[in-house]
């Protein structure tokens, strides 16, 4: 029998998950446990699906998919209510919950999945706020459940965050990992922290953005210009920790140093950057930073990301202008 993948609850996260893995062919049981009228929950229903389509219709006009595709991908997403969700579940080797950010609300779903799924069916958080090790507690069997923190929108951003706790196994990882690469995306793994990754980083970028504006630095459109144009290609090529270690480590530092002075502690560098100044860990330059290059090629390393660089340039048609070739310059009488 082909695997369903299961998501427990029906609101944006949820559909997100569904069309996903809808998108790339598998099938999915959308599930709904509130209690509602029939009335109610066949409304929803057809809410839904028309949020489905419009996101369907959306994909076929940027050209992701042909708009003959879009019924069958959405007849591969099947709508179920608290009534058949036992039969439905039990099929899922993989559970996702999507209901909203209310403790209570979760205990319950993890209470119904915990007692119609078999042991080693793998059980899956889409949370933003409770660390793993919080719900933990309210699943059977916690070795089969971690966080999966998909970014909106869910169906086309690549990146989910997988949280897990001591309990976690790491074939439960495994598994949940290989589905959603299956699908093309793209997973790391954390440990039970506030704010997982990319929403911890994302804040403090955020905030920083609103001091500037608020301070007077400069206007809310050329701040914005200046990540359009600057921080967003950079690290669309290099991560955080490589852009460190080709600067140097101990740029970093003295840069921190002096904005902690200047504008706020906040900017202190943090110990590790400390280290490993003091131990010649700068990057690159010494063969070693937060990665280890004592085997890398540094000089095709260099040029390989370099091209990289300018190759997303070129298709956001941001390259250097170059002066126009004699052949374009006007010719004089």
């Amino acid at each position: 029998m082909e695997a369903v993948i299961g998501v427990v609850g029906a609101g944006r996260m949820g559909r997100g998950i569904a069309l996903s893995y809808a998108y790339s062919g598998q099938r999915v049981a959308l599930i709904d446990l509130k209690a509602r009228s029939t009335s109610e929950w066949q409304q929803m229903v057809v809410a839904g699906k028309a949020e489905l389509r419009a996101d369907l219709n959306f994909l076929a006009s940027v050209n992701l998919l042909n708009e003959g595709e879009v019924e069958r991908i959405l007849n591969l997403i099947s709508d179920h209510h608290r009534g058949d969700a036992s039969t439905v579940l039990e099929q899922c080797p993989i559970i996702y919950e999507g209901v909203p950010e209310v403790m209570s609300a979760k205990e319950a779903v993890f209470a119904f999945v915990s007692e119609v799924v078999p042991n080693d069916t793998v059980i899956a958080s889409t949370t933003s706020t409770f660390l793993v090790t919080e719900l933990a507690k309210f699943v059977r069997s916690p070795e089969r459940f971690m966080n999966a923190h998909w970014l909106n929108p869910a169906h086309l951003m690549p990146l989910v965050e997988i949280s897990k706790s001591e309990q976690t196994s790491t074939e439960a990882v495994t598994q949940l990992r290989t589905s959603l690469e299956a699908i093309g995306k793209k997973t790391v793994v954390c440990n039970a922290s506030p704010g997982y990754i990319v929403p911890r980083i994302q804040a403090l970028a955020m905030n920083e953005a609103a001091r500037l504006l608020e301070e007077g630095v400069a206007s809310a459109e050329d701040i914005d210009r200046a990540i359009h144009y600057g921080f967003g290609p950079r690290f669309a090529i290099l991560g955080l920790l490589e852009f460190i270690d080709w600067g140097g480590g101990d740029i970093l530092y003295h840069a921190s140093n002096y904005l902690s002075k200047a504008v706020d502690a906040r900017y202190q560098a943090p110990e590790i950057v400390v280290e490993n100044m003091q131990q010649g860990r700068n990057g690159l330059r010494d063969g070693v930073g937060f990665f280890d290059y004592s085997e890398v090629d540094t000089g095709a390393y260099r040029k390989r990301r370099l091209g990289e660089f300018v190759a997303l340039m070129k298709h956001l048609d941001l390259l250097p202008k170059r002066p126009a070739s004699e052949a374009d310059e006007p010719r004089s009488a």
